[in-house]
Formats: structure tokens, C-alpha cells, sequence
């Protein structure tokens, strides 16, 4: 079994040592290098390219953001590997959570969050999925639905821009509708389907036709990534 390869860049020498030995207990994990700062952290991706690169934004010579966009701009489209970003930080900050997938991260883990969660957090990410915490996802919908412009006389639909070929043939095809984007925002504060259906006066079979419809057209396979798609698909400006 090839083993999901991990490089760690973590300026705090205890938290990259309990980072470290939490990981190095999974049968499937290996880390391949470690740095105390961006630069040396930029050397070291581009040196191992490695599966998965967690990133913290403090940083003492840049910024885990800043980071994260200079070795994105770096790799190569054509590499056998495409290293995924974890970003990890206690920032909650709507501008720093935007900034980071805007860089190019592909998962926001919480400092707060148990260590056990962080061998979930790579498997995930690893996967091609975004691990995304909860708090965050709310950040990301919220901003979102700012940013949407709303015209019922012209349209009972919110189109949503591109992600990939692919996806943008999807979502050009199957934009989301209102009630979706709806159900979308009640997803991400947590409700089940029962509370949906009540909230929204609907019945919980039309729920569940909503939410497969959701997780359908942003490509994503269950509720928390959809926060992500839906950022990287340009609902977030």
C-alpha cells in the first residue's frame, strides 16, 4: 500500500512534534520533511513533493497564505504529483479563511480541533475532497450569500461560476435554485433533515431531493464540502 506522503511547515517546535508523532502511529501516513519557516518550507515542497502539505498561516517570514499561492504558482501542471494544501490555524477571521482558498488551499483545519482528527483531515484531503470545519463552512455561506445579487423578476435561479471544464459544464448545465441555496445555508448550520423540512415548510422526501440535487451539482460527495465547491465554484468573490 503506497502511504499518503506528508511534509510538515510549523514555525512551534511542540506543536510540529505532537503533529509528527500523532501522524507517524498511522499505518497509511508517512511525513517526509519538516520546516520552521516559509522559506525553508518552499524548498521543501518543491524538493519533495509531497502528497500533502500542512501549512500553518502564522508563519515567521510569511505567511502560510502567502506560501501556499508561491508554491501553487510553482508547480508544474504536467507533475505526476499535485501536493494538496492544509492550511492549519486557530484564525477564524472571514478574510484570512477566504484568503486561504483563494491561495489554493484545499482544507482549513482548526488548531483546536482533537489531534486524532488530523490523520481524518489528510485522508480526506488526500482523497480530493476538502476537510473543512464546520465554523468555517458557516464563514464561506455567509460570504457567499452576500455576494449574491438577487432578481426574481428575471430569474428564480443562482447560476454559479466554474471550477474546472468539467464541473462548469455541470453547473452551467444544472444551476442552483433558490430553494436549494435555501437548503444549501441550513445544511451548513448544522439542521438535519427534519429541521429543514420544518424550517422551509416542505416535506423531508423533498429535503432529501434537495440535498442530492446539491451534492450532485457541486461534485461533492456528502455536506461538509460543500462550503468549498461552492467558494471555489465563485459564489465567494
Amino acid at each position: 500500500m503506497d502511504k499518503i506522503r506528508i511534509a510538515l511547515i510549523e514555525d512551534h517546535d511542540l506543536t510540529r512534534m505532537g503533529m509528527r508523532a500523532a501522524l507517524a502511529k498511522e499505518e497509511d501516513i508517512e511525513v517526509v520533511g519538516e520546516a520552521r519557516n516559509a522559506i525553508s518550507g518552499l524548498k521543501l515542497l518543491q524538493s519533495t513533493q509531497p502528497d500533502i502539505a500542512i501549512i500553518d498561516v502564522g508563519l515567521p517570514d510569511m505567511s502560510g497564505i502567502e506560501l501556499t499561492q508561491k508554491f501553487k504558482n510553482s508547480q508544474d501542471a504536467e507533475s505526476t504529483v499535485q501536493t494538496k494544501i492544509l492550511i492549519m490555524t486557530m484564525n477564524q477571521s472571514e478574510d484570512t479563511v477566504l484568503a486561504a482558498f483563494a491561495a489554493g488551499a484545499d482544507s482549513y483545519y482548526m488548531k483546536d480541533a482533537s489531534i486524532e482528527k488530523m490523520a481524518d483531515a489528510v485522508r480526506i484531503t488526500h482523497s480530493g475532497n476538502s476537510w473543512i470545519d464546520p465554523l468555517i463552512a458557516r464563514i464561506v455561506l455567509d460570504k457567499s450569500k452576500k455576494n449574491i445579487v438577487s432578481d426574481t423578476k428575471v430569474s428564480d435561479t443562482i447560476v454559479i461560476n466554474s471550477l474546472s471544464p468539467e464541473e462548469n459544464q455541470m453547473l452551467v448545465s444544472y444551476p442552483l435554485t433558490t430553494r436549494e441555496f435555501d437548503v444549501l445555508n441550513l445544511i451548513v448550520d448544522g439542521c438535519s433533515n427534519g429541521e429543514i423540512a420544518e424550517k422551509l415548510y416542505i416535506t423531508v422526501g423533498t429535503v432529501k431531493t434537495h440535498v442530492r440535487n446539491i451534492l450532485n451539482k457541486l461534485c461533492v460527495n456528502d455536506r461538509t464540502q460543500v462550503a468549498v465547491r461552492a467558494l471555489r465554484a465563485g459564489l465567494v468573490k
